[in-house]
């Protein structure tokens, strides 16, 4: 009998949990960042074997904001643009 297999991912509390879905968007732990799964930046981090212990997985956007990531300059401008002048706007 074969099991489904299982992704890990990170949920709305930072916490790490299993879904038989992938994550639609990949982030990075230390940084505190996430974008789209086909990001040159983390492709190239990816490519040269230094992201792979920091990788973690979202099942969407609003789990990894609530998770308190930001979006990709890189990937997701526009999403980095608007959350950054949110953020300066709430600490005025």
């Amino acid at each position: 009998m074969m099991s489904a297999k299982l992704y890990r991912l990170i949920g709305a509390d930072g916490k790490i949990y299993f879904s038989e879905k992938p994550g639609t968007l990949g982030g990075h732990k230390r940084l505190k960042l996430y974008g789209r799964l086909d990001c040159e930046s983390a492709r190239k981090y990816v490519a040269f074997g230094t992201y792979q212990k920091s990788r973690v997985f979202f099942a969407d956007e609003t789990n990894a904001i609530a998770a308190g990531y930001k979006p990709c300059a890189r990937c997701l401008p526009a999403k980095r643009k608007t959350g950054n002048a949110r953020a300066r706007a709430g600490s005025s």
